[in-house]
């Protein structure tokens, strides 16, 4: 589990349909470990100074935007949550539910508006004010509507994760907030009970 947090961008150094290498601080890390990379939760197979490589699985590729990084390009890193941190952005499993696109920039300030295309699958769990997971980052919904919502890049995000770099037509990860979908369940009453959800930490 993350919280959204970035801790720091690692950089692509080889891709494969197969596994990725990524040079990153590495101190920390230890084989086995569950990373999260542009959100996505993998693990690490081996381990370097100041390398790593995890696999990736059809199923990651089919979902997520991991199978087009390129070599030299940043990604967004985050470790596993450890208990009695604090939970700075929300809770994020690192399980992609789908790649929506950058549809539009504009800058406000020092902030940078950010508007993402999604599909429906996506947006039916996006409201306003709340949170989403985007390339792993924890960001806070400005607008959302049918098809794309909007968040706001305040200057600490651009300058300390992959956000910041991101163009029109760029194609990122996305992760909607597991209480949302658990709420969804509830209302359509397919066999989870709030007993299984209190007994498992969820509420």
């Amino acid at each position: 589990m993350f919280t959204g947090i970035i801790k720091q961008v690692g950089v692509v150094e080889e891709s494969t349909s197969k596994w990725l290498k990524i040079r990153a601080d590495t101190k920390s890390m230890g084989i086995g470990d569950s990373i999260s990379v542009n959100g996505v939760c993998l693990t690490l197979m081996d381990l370097k100074d100041s390398t790593f490589q995890v696999e990736l699985m059809p199923e990651t590729l089919s979902c997520t935007n991991l199978g087009l990084l390129q070599m030299g390009e940043g990604v967004n890193l985050e470790e596993a949550l450890l208990l009695g941190e604090r939970l700075g952005g929300h809770l994020v499993l690192g399980h992609v539910d789908d790649v929506g696109r950058v549809s539009s920039l504009k800058r406000q300030g020092e902030a940078i508006f950010m508007s993402l295309a999604c599909p429906p699958s996506i947006c039916r769990y996006v409201v306003n004010k709340g949170p989403i997971a985007v390339d792993g980052v924890s960001l806070t919904v400005v607008e959302s509507q049918f098809s794309s919502f909007q968040v706001s890049l305040v200057r600490y995000t651009q300058e300390h994760t992959t956000l910041g770099k991101k163009r029109i037509g760029n194609v990122l990860n996305m992760e909607v907030d597991i209480f949302a979908k658990y709420q969804e369940r509830l209302r359509e009453g397919k066999g989870i009970s709030l007993e299984l959800l209190t007994e498992s930490g969820f509420i």
